[in-house]
């Protein structure tokens, strides 16, 4: 079974590492200025910046 890739805002960080908001259509526009948070395992996600949008882990 593979590990979630979206989380909402007060979910635990399955892996310490940089995290991105990601919208309903960022696939296409892309989110201008996302918020990015570094956290440790096991630390909640913050609010993002509208109810639309979800946290995804960022790699370069």
């Amino acid at each position: 079974m593979g590990e979630w890739s979206e989380f909402e805002p007060g979910d635990r960080a399955p892996n310490e590492g940089v995290y991105i908001e990601v919208g309903e259509a960022s696939f296409h526009t892309g989110i201008q200025n996302p918020k990015r948070v570094h956290l440790k395992k096991g630390e909640r996600f913050p609010d993002t910046a509208n109810k639309n949008r979800k946290w995804k882990r960022f790699e370069r």
